[in-house]
């Protein structure tokens, strides 16, 4: 056994089992104005590798503007923003960190197969690869079809089909679900979770309270801030409630009673 070993066996005896793995995003502190109005408020977290990750609140809570912190758009005034062990939108995460936002990001004027084969191409995937990922998110009965002519759920699923043809680790979601059909969205969620378990981290805004129950965690952030960093079960159990809806208006009312 070599010395690094050695050391990491000690520390693991020391600590009384295995070390916890690093987390996937790290936000330490992180402030953003707009303006003169302050956007997101000293917030911090630390999210797990293979999880999925609600980001909840109201609009104008600061949701688009965190997540593009976390992809390394959104110019900050202080904190950090580590993703994969890197400060955020840095060259060694292109093509290990995907963004998906709310308006699908693809070319009307070609079809679905020529959108996803683009964007493989970009990271050196082929297009056997791009169909592989046009199949994952059930577009395969529509490859050749304009994007122009999509219907607006199938324009997400061909968005996240760019997505998911890079294969990353880390997935960011911005309101992925919105306007969508029921089936559509249990459609998505499934493979927002299978994504998971194959060892992705997602990180999914929405303002659904039904879709909370599908994450590992939940951030709720209200006016710049997180009210609540905790699991679905962890936060009825905290506020006495039985569902996440309830449970965050107690937070909330909790909140407005200590001003």
């Amino acid at each position: 056994m070599n010395s690094r070993a050695t050391v990491n066996s000690s520390l693991v005896e020391l600590l009384g089992g295995p070390m916890p793995p690093a987390p996937a995003i790290a936000v330490a502190d992180l402030v953003v104005d707009r303006g003169k109005k302050p956007v997101l408020k000293s917030v911090s977290t630390e999210i797990a590798p293979g999880t999925v990750t609600g980001l909840l609140g109201p609009s104008g809570s600061g949701k688009t503007t965190f997540i593009r912190a976390v992809v390394g758009t959104q110019k900050v005034k202080g904190g950090t923003v580590t993703v994969l062990g890197e400060p955020a939108g840095a060259k060694p995460l292109r093509g290990r960190v995907a963004y998906v936002t709310q308006d699908a990001s693809i070319y009307r004027d070609l079809s679905v197969k020529a959108n996803v084969a683009y964007f493989a191409a970009l990271y050196g995937r082929d297009r056997h690869e791009a169909m592989r990922a046009i199949e994952r998110v059930g577009m395969g009965d529509h490859a050749d079809k304009l994007a122009g002519n999509l219907s607006g759920g199938q324009k997400t699923r061909t968005s996240l089909a760019c997505a998911l043809v890079i294969e990353p680790e880390v997935l960011v979601l911005d309101e992925p679900t919105v306007g969508l059909d029921p089936v559509i969205r249990e459609e998505l969620w499934d493979q927002f979770r299978a994504l998971a378990a194959g060892g992705a981290t997602l990180l999914v805004s929405s303002h659904v309270m039904d879709e909370a129950d599908r994450c590992d965690r939940l951030l709720l952030l209200r006016e710049g801030q997180f009210i609540a960093d905790d699991t679905p079960a962890a936060l009825r159990e905290s506020t006495g409630t039985a569902n996440l809806e309830a449970a965050f208006l107690h937070l909330i009312r909790e909140l407005e009673g200590a001003r």
